[in-house]
C-alpha cells in the first residue's frame, strides 16, 4: 500500500497548509513524527477490498489521521507527558495551550474534508466517532487514580477512546464502496477489535517493553493513574501485600517501586492473561470480514490483526 499511503500524505501535506505560521510549525512536527498510520490504512484497505477506487479515498484516509493526531495533542497535554514515538511532545517544546488550540485547528479542518467529499453518511460517521472519543476521554479522566475501576469499565473507555477511530476508519471504506449495513456493520466490527486489541497490547507493552522500543517513558501509564488490564489483573490475582502495593501506586502515581510493579503484573500471568484478551479480539476481528471477497487487501487486512498483536512498540 506505499503508493497509496504517499497519496495520503500527499493529502495531510496539502491540508495542513494554513497562514499561520505556528501551526505549520507544530502541525508538521507532529505529522512528521511518523506513526504506525492504521487508521488511514484501514480505510484504504477496506475501499479496495469492497471494490472502491475513487479519490474520496484518500481524502478520507488523511481525515482519519488528522482527527487521530488532534486527539494526540490534547491527550499528551491532559496527560502532561512529554515523550511520543521516541521523540518530545508538542506541548513540551511549544506549550500546552499552542498544542491544544493546533488540536483544534486539525479538528475543524478535518471537518472541512469530510464536507468536500459531499456524502452526509461519511458526516455522520465522523461526526459520531469524534464524539464519543471525546467521552472516551472524559471518561478515561474519571477512571484515574481510581484502583478500583472494573475490567469492564476499563474496556469501555478502550472501546470509546481508542476503538471508535479504528472501527469508524474501517466502516468508511464500506461507506465509500456503497455497501449495505450488513457489510458495513462487519468490517465496523472488525475495526472496533481490531481497535480493542491495538489498545490492550498498547497497555500491556507499558509493563513489558523499554523505552527505547516503545518511544515513550515505560511506566507512563502508572504515573498518570492509570488502571489498566495488566495492573487490575495483577491486583486480582496478587497476595493481599501486592494488591496493597498496585492500588497504593495507582492513587497516588507514584513510579519509585515500579520495578517491583512490573515482577508482580509479570509473575500474576497479568501480562500473558492481557495478551490472551488481544488475541481473542483480534481472532473475532477476522472473524467479522471471512464473508468478503478474497483479495490482497482482504489478506492485508487478516494480517494486521497478527502484527497488532505481536507487535513490541
Amino acid at each position: 500500500m506505499a503508493d497509496e499511503m504517499a497519496q495520503v500524505d500527499a493529502v495531510i501535506h496539502r491540508r495542513l497548509a494554513s497562514e499561520v505560521v505556528l501551526i505549520n510549525q507544530i502541525s508538521h512536527y507532529i505529522v512528521s513524527a511518523g506513526g504506525k498510520r492504521i487508521r488511514p490504512l484501514l480505510v484504504l484497505l477496506f475501499a479496495r477490498a469492497l471494490g472502491f477506487q475513487g479519490h474520496e479515498r484518500f481524502e478520507m484516509a488523511a481525515t482519519v489521521e488528522f482527527i487521530h493526531t488532534a486527539t494526540l495533542l490534547h491527550d499528551d497535554v491532559v496527560d502532561e507527558s512529554d515523550l511520543r514515538r521516541g521523540r518530545k511532545t508538542a506541548n513540551a517544546i511549544f506549550g500546552n495551550a499552542a498544542s491544544v488550540l493546533v488540536g483544534d485547528f486539525l479538528y475543524s479542518r478535518s471537518f472541512q474534508m469530510m464536507v468536500s467529499v459531499n456524502r452526509m453518511r461519511v458526516l455522520d460517521v465522523l461526526a459520531e466517532a469524534t464524539n464519543v472519543i471525546a467521552e472516551g476521554e472524559v471518561l478515561q479522566l474519571l477512571n484515574m487514580h481510581d484502583p478500583d475501576v472494573t475490567i469492564d469499565a476499563y474496556l469501555r473507555v478502550i472501546r470509546y477512546k481508542t476503538a471508535k477511530l479504528f472501527e469508524a476508519s474501517a466502516r468508511l471504506g464500506a461507506v465509500l464502496a456503497g455497501c449495505n449495513d450488513s457489510t458495513e456493520e462487519s468490517c465496523a466490527a472488525y475495526g472496533r477489535c481490531l481497535g480493542t486489541a491495538f489498545q490492550l497490547i498498547d497497555d500491556l507493552l507499558d509493563y513489558e517493553g523499554a523505552t527505547a522500543q516503545l518511544g515513550k517513558n515505560v511506566g507512563d501509564d502508572l504515573r498518570e493513574g492509570k488502571p489498566t488490564m495488566p495492573l487490575l489483573l495483577a491486583m486480582q490475582a496478587g497476595t493481599e501485600n501486592q494488591r496493597q502495593l498496585i492500588r497504593h501506586a495507582i492513587e497516588h502515581g507514584e513510579v519509585e517501586r515500579l520495578d517491583e510493579i512490573v515482577a508482580i503484573v509479570r509473575s500474576t500471568g497479568a501480562i500473558e492473561a492481557t495478551r490472551k484478551a488481544a488475541h481473542d479480539e483480534a481472532q473475532k476481528a477476522q472473524d467479522y470480514i471471512s464473508s468478503l471477497p478474497p483479495s490482497q487487501f482482504k489478506e492485508a487486512l487478516l494480517y494486521l490483526c497478527v502484527q497488532a498483536v505481536e507487535r513490541t512498540s
